[in-house]
């Protein structure tokens, strides 16, 4: 009897996979629209962040710093 049990995890086993491989192998019905619609969300995004004039108003207002505020040539370099 106690033969017939060892043989039963097997067996579970093998059903268990057999369901699992199943599942995964179905047909997902969702398609491609959802993930170039996140995609598009993701490059519009992008572009916002990066039209700003941050860069173009550095360049401007480096002559108009305070005279407190120098800069640090002898700072040791951090990598």
């Amino acid at each position: 009897m106690a033969a017939l049990m060892w043989l039963l995890i097997p067996l579970v086993a093998a059903v268990g996979a057999g369901l699992w491989g199943s599942w995964a192998a179905r047909n997902r019905r969702t398609g491609d629209a959802t993930e170039l619609n996140g995609y598009a969300r993701f490059r519009e995004a992008m572009e916002k962040s990066h039209t700003g004039t941050e860069a173009d108003g550095t360049a401007s207002d480096a002559g108009s710093r305070p005279a407190s505020v120098e800069s640090r040539t002898d700072a040791p370099a951090v990598h």
